[in-house]
């Protein structure tokens, strides 16, 4: 399967959001990234419904989104009614996160679950085969820029497992201080989508810099 790259839309031009969506929509980027946040599940606010439904009126492409956010199930049906495509939900928001993949889903959404680093990977075992994604936190959430935790490699490692091991087609999709330095190892970890957020919009050339990161990650297939 070719390797996807999903820019997250947090590092963008918040001053010139539509100059950074349209060139999301012209590059070989496969998605757009899009972290919904509330300052309660993370120490941090980010841009929330109007913003959202802005975007989806420019974006051409998948857009998935992440959502950091307490008692998420309350929003299911608006962020599917603003245009996303996946939604994405923490698993240490979720207090029955079966009844919430599934109110995804059936809101016409693929479903995905995030883990923050401290959780091991064992707590997706009875719901593995329900997801179309999982997201694994390579930074603390909450702020862009972090620097990569190195653990992250093993945890793709025991997801990859899992996902065969069921039978399962859920995608690995990898969140936080992705750069052209550690890309190639993520795929070669068993990683499917690679979220770059700082690296991208932080570059001189940014089409430039999505190009260059969408051939690295699919001449390793």
């Amino acid at each position: 399967m070719e390797k996807l790259i999903a820019p997250s839309i947090l590092a963008a031009d918040f001053a010139n959001l539509q100059k950074d969506i349209e060139l999301v929509n012209k590059s070989e980027a496969d998605w757009f990234h899009i972290d919904i946040m509330d300052g309660v599940f993370v120490p941090n606010i980010s841009f929330g419904m109007p913003v959202l439904k802005s975007i989806s009126k420019h974006a051409k492409k998948t857009i998935d989104v992440h959502l950091m956010i307490v008692e998420p199930d309350r929003y299911i049906k608006t962020f599917a009614d603003l245009g996303a495509n996946i939604l994405t939900v923490h698993y240490e928001a979720c207090t029955h996160l079966h009844r919430t993949i599934q109110s995804i889903k059936a809101n016409g959404m693929k479903a995905g679950v995030a883990l923050n680093p401290h959780t091991p990977i064992a707590v997706l075992e009875d719901i593995i085969t329900d997801l179309d994604l999982v997201c694994v936190m390579s930074v603390n959430p909450g702020f862009g820029g972090q620097s990569f935790i190195e653990n992250t490699y093993k945890k793709i490692g025991q997801l990859k497992n899992l996902i065969e091991f069921s039978k399962a087609t859920t995608l690995i999709e990898i969140d936080g201080g992705v750069t052209d330095k550690n890309a190639n190892k993520l795929i070669d970890a068993g990683a499917d989508v690679l979220v770059a957020g700082s690296f991208v919009f932080k570059s001189k050339e940014p089409m430039e810099t999505i190009q260059n990161l969408k051939t690295m990650v699919n001449r390793t297939i």
